[in-house]
């Protein structure tokens, strides 16, 4: 499919551990794609929420089939920049590291710490080097739309914090838990790495909303993170978590005219390669992301 025959969205939604779907929209349509980094995890479910038309995708595919780490987070993100999109409000389950960030609260993230392996982490390479900064991993514009939203779904709602990626699937051993607390972290979870970076590259405005499950494995009065814990906590906070995002899509629609972000221009200063040098197929494969800063390339 070309992107001129794609329907564009404004607004991008990946939905986690729990949240396969996104009610509410209106006007829906399913948009499977194929982008040059292979199949994202699902459709994308698009349609107008609060007067914005949406993009959603369920980020380990319906029924919840695809590990953390087999999730084609390139596919994924690049699908969502063939929809146009210009904002992508991640929500994750995660565990806490923090005493006060209790099982059941919502925590917006400012820091992120990687700790995946084997994971592809960028649209470049094959001929084009690009060094993209992601110093604040998450857009500082869409964070403190998310937090305000959170808070008005009545849940208690934390700003700030350092969030590990682990691989997973595994949940942390408890020396690990204590070392990340040790380091100062607040949070674990599973698939924010590669998301954040791979937005950054694609100039999408990228935030996390985190709904705490547990205590990871740290707090030795609680019973160590199991499967069923964490499902019966993250259920009670999906409706939260739909809810949180309606009032955030409202906030963007309301202000889309004024709202800027740092994420836009990402690739600016990070192209290193002399466009020139760039092989066909690799300049074909990022068109999406380059062709803003060198423009269509020339045909022979």
């Amino acid at each position: 499919m070309s992107t001129s025959a794609v329907p564009q969205a404004l607004i991008g939604v990946i939905g986690g551990s729990g949240m396969y779907k996104m009610p509410g929209m209106k006007d829906v349509k399913e948009v499977e794609l194929m982008t040059p980094f292979g199949k994202p995890s699902s459709a994308y479910v698009t349609g107008i929420l609060e007067g914005q038309r949406v993009a959603f995708l369920a980020r380990h595919g319906p029924g919840h089939i695809i590990l953390p780490q087999e999730i084609n987070s390139r596919a994924n993100i690049y699908g969502f920049k063939m929809l146009g999109v210009k904002w992508i409000i991640s929500v994750s389950a995660c565990g806490s590291l923090k005493e006060e960030y209790a099982p059941g609260d919502i925590v917006i993230p400012d820091g992120l710490f990687d700790r995946t392996s084997g994971r592809e982490g960028t649209f470049f390479g094959k001929g084009l080097v690009a060094h993209v900064s992601i110093a604040d991993p998450f857009c500082k514009t869409l964070s403190k739309i998310l937090f305000d939203a959170s808070v008005k779904t009545g849940k208690k709602t934390h700003f700030g914090g350092g969030l590990v990626t682990i691989n997973g699937p595994r949940f942390s051993t408890r020396t690990e838990s204590n070392i990340f607390r040790g380091w100062g972290l607040a949070l674990v979870n599973m698939t924010s790495v590669p998301e954040a970076q791979l937005a950054a590259e694609a100039e999408i405005s990228y935030a996390v909303i985190n709904h705490v499950t547990d205590y990871d494995c740290w707090k030795v009065t609680e019973e160590p993170v199991t499967v069923e814990h964490v499902v019966k906590t993250l259920m009670k906070n999906v409706e939260a978590a739909k809810l949180g995002i309606r009032e955030a899509v409202k906030a963007i629609g309301a202000n889309k005219d004024k709202l800027k972000s740092d994420s836009w221009d990402k690739l600016k200063d990070a192209l290193f390669t002399n466009k020139d040098l760039v092989p066909p197929a690799t300049r074909a494969s990022v068109a999406l992301l380059v062709d803003k800063y060198w423009g269509a390339p020339t045909k022979a």
